[in-house]
Parts: structure tokens; C-alpha cells; sequence
């Protein structure tokens, strides 16, 4: 069944999809749609608009985001995206199965409609829904361990033992990439901050991807950062559309430091590390040990220059003793759902849990 899988695993700010057994996935593109008013009949309602992917540079104010902190707010959005996902890879692999994973904070009705959309809409003949910590877990070959996935939405810690999650040790933390986006928009551009102006997504992006870091000690980098000449530092600047060069500010290139110290950008909870150590805590103490050792870090965040040597440093200052612990990191660990995914679809051990279309219309008799 699964030598030809379709997997998509679609994220509250990109989906990854792909045939299984690949490296990485053949399609990455931004999660995000957008609505216009028809020529024919323009107005605000749901029969006079169309949908599209992406942004329209047209009419930039009209995209949105259909999945938020990991839920789905818009199934409309959900499914343009999936038959377009579909149609690319149905052209060579027309009767594929397809693996979709999902969110753990998902309600048992968002389940319901992936199967609707996936065998009513889109005529699927089989369709697996998985777990993506589960899958991050298998992307690194363990089947014990800590998950730390930290993506656009949400930032997730999950405890493992062979394979099954240790549910007391799990934690959400509701702030993520896009907060530190956030941060970054009012901070570059304060009372004239647009999220749809195209500029301006287009600063915020940059500098995430290219002159944010994580700092191992915060008050020792904004000293070392403030103690430089202006215009010393040729990367720390951008162009505004006039020509006019801007320095970015010590705290817009150390942005990253929120997921260590939300409460210095004004945000709740606990920083990850905090949550890693309170994860390993609630699980049995004879547990410790093994997990501290397995310490996974996956999701886009981690890749910021500096954020895995953070976290290593901060679960190992005061709480567990460094010869005995490990951190797990993979050059595609932005991909490392998607690549879990992949291994599973060829495991025989998860036969059983694939839905084919004539045991959805049977349940739906039921």
C-alpha cells in the first residue's frame, strides 16, 4: 500500500508534501490562500469570490492563513490547498494513498472532516492520519525520547517511550514563529506596520532567515551588539523603497531570544527550556535519565544560528548533568514531520491503522 504514499503535512504556516520514500518533500509552499471579489459578481459573499493560492500581489489584502496555532479556522482554504497538492502528484500516481498528519490539539470532528474531504472531495482510496510529534520522533530514528518541535504557530514538547507518547509530560506553548514576525513588524515598521504590505512581509522574512540569532547570554550580546560603530556591520541593515538604509536594532537581530525569554517581548509561560525540564519532571523519575538523554529538536525555529546550542546549555546548567545528555539534530529538521511520515508509510506495522474509502462508507452506515 504504501510504496507510492502522498504525504502532506500541512502547518499553520507551510505545507511539505511529497511521495514517500524521498529525502525531503517535492512541494514546500507558504499555507496560505486568498480570496477575490468575481468581475461578475463582486461582493463580500461566500458565491461572489474565488479562491487562489498564495498571495496576489494585486490584491495583497486579501490572503489569510486557513490553519492558526495548529486548528483549522477555514476547511474551504484547507481543501483548495490539498486538491492542489493532489493534482500535482495524481498526474503520475493517480490511485496513491495518502498520509495527512495532524495537529495534536485537533478535535475528534477535525478528524471527521479530513476523512470527509479526503474520500467525498478528493476520492482518496485509503488515508492514514498521524500524529506529528510521533513523526518528528520516528524522523530521528528513536522511539524514546523528547520531541521540542517549535514551528509558525506553536511550539510543542512531547515526551516519548518506545514510541507512545507520555501524555503528562506534554506542553503548548502558544508562541512561535509568527510571534516573533509579529515582533519584528511593529519593531521595523511601529504605526505604519501592514501585514499585507508586500514590502514589508518581504523585510520580515528576510531578516528572520538571514540576520536573526539566539544568543547564548542575552545582556552579554546587547552589550557586545550596542558597542559597535554605526554602519560597521554591512548585514546589519535593509533597504527601505526609497533607497534609504536602516540599521536594524541589537534586540531585532537577537528577535529569537523570545522562545528562551518570552516574558522580555511581553509574552506568557514558560520559555522552552523550562517546558523541556517540566516535560521530563512529570514523567516517572526512572524515566529521566533516558529522556534527558534523547532530546530531539525539530521544527524551523531550531534552525536559528544558535538555538540548539541554547537549548543544550540550558538544560544543562542547573537541572541534569551534562555527561549523560544528548541533543538530536538533523540538517532537515524543518522537514522532520514530513520525513517521519515517510518512514512510517512503509512500515507494515501501521497496516492496520490506514481507513480505506469502503471502511469510511461503512461507518458512515453505522
Amino acid at each position: 500500500m504504501a510504496a507510492r504514499t502522498i504525504i502532506i503535512d500541512h502547518g499553520s504556516g507551510f505545507l511539505k508534501a511529497g511521495l514517500s520514500g524521498w529525502n525531503e518533500p517535492q512541494m514546500v509552499f507558504p499555507s496560505i490562500v486568498n480570496y477575490i471579489p468575481c468581475r461578475e459578481n463582486p461582493g463580500p459573499s461566500y458565491a461572489r469570490r474565488r479562491v487562489s493560492l498564495g498571495i496576489d500581489i494585486c490584491h495583497p489584502d486579501t490572503f489569510s492563513y486557513p490553519i492558526q496555532r495548529g486548528r483549522v479556522l477555514n476547511w474551504e482554504g484547507v481543501e483548495h490547498i490539498w486538491s492542489f497538492v493532489l493534482e500535482k502528484h495524481r498526474r503520475e500516481h493517480e490511485d496513491s494513498p495518502v498520509m495527512v498528519t495532524e495537529c495534536p490539539l485537533r478535535e475528534p470532528a477535525d478528524r471527521q472532516k479530513t476523512l470527509e474531504i479526503m474520500f467525498e472531495l478528493l476520492d482518496v482510496p485509503s488515508v492514514l492520519l498521524a500524529d506529528q510529534l510521533e513523526m518528528s520522533l520516528y524522523a530521528s530514528g528513536l522511539l524514546t525520547g523528547v520531541v521540542v518541535d517549535s514551528g509558525y504557530g506553536l511550539t510543542r514538547v512531547q515526551p516519548f517511550h518506545l514510541g507512545r507518547p507520555l501524555q503528562p509530560g506534554g506542553k503548548t506553548l502558544e508562541f512561535a514563529g509568527q510571534d516573533l514576525a509579529a515582533y519584528l513588524f511593529k519593531s521595523l515598521f511601529k504605526e505604519d506596520c501592514n501585514r499585507h504590505n508586500l514590502f514589508q512581509l518581504e523585510t520580515v522574512a528576510t531578516t528572520q532567515m538571514s540576520k536573526c540569532y539566539v544568543p547564548q547570554n542575552l545582556g552579554e550580546a546587547l552589550d557586545f551588539r550596542q558597542s559597535l560603530p554605526s554602519g560597521s556591520d554591512d548585514s546589519n541593515a535593509y533597504q527601505l523603497p526609497d533607497g534609504t538604509r536602516v540599521e536594524l536594532t541589537p534586540m531585532q537581530r537577537l528577535a529569537p531570544e523570545m522562545f528562551f525569554s518570552p516574558q522580555v517581548f511581553d509574552l506568557q509561560g514558560p520559555g522552552i527550556s523550562q517546558a523541556v525540564v517540566d516535560a521530563i519532571l512529570a514523567c516517572e523519575a526512572s524515566m529521566h535519565p533516558l529522556l534527558t538523554s534523547h532530546v530531539m529538536a525539530c521544527g524551523g525555529n531550531t534552525l536559528y544560528p544558535g538555538f540548539t546550542k541554547r537549548l543544550y546549555k540550558e538544560l544543562m546548567a542547573d537541572h541534569f548533568s551534562s555527561s549523560k545528555a544528548t541533543m538530536w539534530v538533523g540538517s532537515n529538521r524543518n522537514f522532520s514531520v514530513w520525513l517521519g511520515a515517510s518512514v512510517v508509510a512503509h512500515l507494515s506495522t501501521y497496516r492496520s491503522e490506514w481507513m480505506t474509502k469502503e471502511e469510511y462508507e461503512e461507518s458512515l452506515r453505522l
